[in-house]
């Protein structure tokens, strides 16, 4: 099983799309019909999410380029999360997880509980309650994405009707597992029941880059320190799980591409909108990309 995995991170997902812009080059085939399973958080499920409906990456690198300033310009919470709730419903409109090509889970926030709220596909991801199972919990995709990337403070809170397990208050994936891996390797070990040679993982972060201060307008941002610790909380909850999956799982062969950028020309943060920044993040994704290539051909077998 191939398995693709989709950090978090804002803005910086275009980052990511570098990489696998080259990655699908490289496969000379649609992502959806390459990986089996597809997990995403935050800015990584609007990815997840396009590749499992069938998009390609130069489609969805355009969809960023509109989605990205169209949201990250407003000066609040509201206003980001009405324009992100407008953007997915435009791209994504009444589809269901029905619709999904491939296995896709998108990783959410249970805010009451505290505890993973996970949109998956197939019922045979499911750990327990089978029999009740309802591919994304019955939520259209553009519900469960927009619940995967509610980044507070920066986006409000979503409240989440589900058919069967009632109405859920939830936050960005990010609090969670911003790097979803080790959910992934889960599913693909325990409830799929793969033994570890049969799985190969391709891990993507979206860079890790000097943060440079948010232009805050509203007084609801006044507090840039506060808005920059969770960026540095979704860092740590990344590197968490890298050093987790290194030390748990190296007999499951695991690629991992999340380079470091110090050079200040590069520095951003994840409500970066200026296009010449978004182009320069999606240039060095692709850089990224050659840097790991003999890795990401010897873990997939390509030659």
């Amino acid at each position: 099983m191939n398995v693709l995995c989709l950090d978090g991170g804002g803005s910086k997902g275009i980052y990511t799309l570098g990489i696998l812009k080259e990655f699908e080059a490289l496969v000379k085939k649609p992502l959806h019909e390459y990986f089996q399973l597809i997990y995403g958080t935050s800015t990584g499920s609007i990815i997840a999410a396009m590749i499992g409906l069938g998009y390609t990456i130069d489609q969805i690198t355009d969809m960023y380029y509109v989605l990205i300033p169209d949201i990250m310009k407003k000066s609040s919470a509201q206003g980001k999360s009405d324009a992100l709730a407008s953007e997915l419903d435009t791209f994504f409109g009444n589809k269901t997880f029905t619709d999904f090509k491939t296995g896709v889970s998108i990783v959410a926030t249970n805010y009451t509980n505290a505890k993973p709220l996970i949109f998956k596909r197939d019922a045979e991801q499911a750990y327990k309650l089978k029999s009740t199972f309802k591919p994304g919990f019955g939520v259209t995709i553009a519900g469960a994405v927009l619940a995967s990337c509610a980044a507070c403070p920066i986006f409000k809170k979503v409240e989440v009707v589900t058919e069967n397990q009632g109405t859920i208050i939830a936050i960005d994936g990010g609090f969670i597992a911003n790097n979803p891996t080790l959910l992934a390797i889960t599913d693909a070990t325990q409830s799929l029941g793969l033994p570890p040679d049969e799985i190969a993982i391709l891990s993507l972060g979206t860079g890790n880059f000097i943060e440079t201060d948010i232009n805050l307008k509203s007084k609801f941002y006044r507090y840039n320190s506060f808005v920059q610790l969770f960026e540095k909380i979704l860092k740590a909850n990344t590197n968490t799980t890298e050093i987790l999956t290194n030390l748990l799982f190296k007999h499951i062969p695991i690629i991992r591409i999340n380079d470091t950028y110090n050079e200040p020309e590069f520095g951003t943060n994840m409500v970066e909108y200026k296009l010449d920044k978004l182009e320069k993040l999606q240039q060095l994704g692709r850089q990224s990309f050659g840097k790991h290539e003999d890795a990401v051909k010897a873990i997939f077998k390509i030659s």
